[in-house]
């Protein structure tokens, strides 16, 4: 993880934690050199590193994280930023550490992240979306922003929804078990407790630390000023519905770095799953273009029902 505050509390003393590489941070708090001899010192206890890192981050962020890769010239680092708000992010983490104990090789591992993905519920409690860049926000919601007082449901993942928070109607939520996990900035939470999550039916709910990268991606304040935000995330938090997920999916070879994926795309390498043939020559200078086999190689299952 990029962020100490995007590492949840192991739920149980059988899931690992995560590795924190601050490459967010200034050079002079995080030098290059270092970071690179940190992820060295990974790559040579555990074989392979995923790296998870918000899609809110400045530029920067990510060529550091690209840079490491390019110098220790090796294929076992994996970049992901999945497209989910920082809390969002920081379950699928925990979701994946609870994965890295069963028997899934790196290559599974990191591609189920986009799988897994589908399946979280994220968004948050917010005080206006005047600001809000990143879910679709019509002009009428713009103008109630400016209202003293006004809340707004806003979810980002799987599906964007945003609704003004005026009496007991929530966003449409998950269909299958979930736990709720939430952050609050400065704002109250009873609306998540005694409404969202009796809402959505949740099997428990969880407090975490608000994380830092989280009221940039909402525009609601800045580090230290997160303004009137309570970020929450729904997810499936069981390991064996996890891994009944995750072995449901029929698992490819890479074609570029030969790791083993689930999907459409290396989680690695980045390199799409390719079933079609080249185009073959046939007499006449034409080609043949052979129809294109295993198109739904990359569906997702369906939602489980615990």
């Amino acid at each position: 993880m990029t962020d100490p505050d995007l590492v949840l509390t192991s739920p149980d003393r059988h899931t690992p934690t995560a590795a924190v590489l601050p490459v967010g941070e200034a050079q002079d708090a995080y030098p290059l050199d270092r970071a690179i001899t940190d992820v060295h010192a990974l790559i040579e206890q555990h074989g392979y590193v995923i790296a998870l890192c918000p899609q809110s981050v400045p530029d920067a962020t990510v060529h550091r994280l690209h840079s490491v890769r390019s110098m220790l010239e090796t294929d076992r680092i994996a970049i992901l930023r999945p497209e989910l708000p920082p809390l969002g992010l920081a379950v699928l983490a925990l979701q994946l550490r609870q994965l890295s104990i069963c028997d899934f090789s790196p290559g599974v591992l990191a591609s189920a992240a986009r799988l897994l993905a589908h399946y979280i519920h994220a968004g948050a409690l917010v005080g206006s979306v005047a600001k809000l860049d990143r879910v679709p926000v019509s002009l009428k919601a713009h103008a109630k922003s400016w209202s003293p007082g006004a809340q707004f449901a806003v979810v980002a993942s799987p599906q964007p929804q945003l609704l003004r928070v005026t009496g007991t109607e929530t966003p449409a939520g998950p269909s299958f078990g979930t736990r709720l996990f939430y952050a609050a900035g400065q704002q109250s939470t009873g609306w998540i407790t005694d409404t969202l999550a009796p809402a959505w039916r949740v099997q428990g709910a969880t407090e975490a630390a608000l994380p830092a990268e989280s009221p940039r991606w909402w525009a609601t304040g800045k580090a230290g000023n997160p303004g009137r935000i309570v970020e929450f995330a729904a997810a499936i938090p069981d390991i064996s519905v996890l891994y009944q997920l995750v072995s449901s999916v029929r698992r490819e070879e890479c074609r570029w770095c030969g790791l083993e994926l689930i999907g459409d795309r290396c989680g690695f390498c980045s390199a799409p799953l390719c079933a079609d043939p080249p185009p073959e020559p046939v007499p006449g200078g034409r080609s043949a273009l052979a129809p294109a086999v295993g198109a739904g190689r990359a569906a997702l299952p369906r939602a489980p029902r615990p």
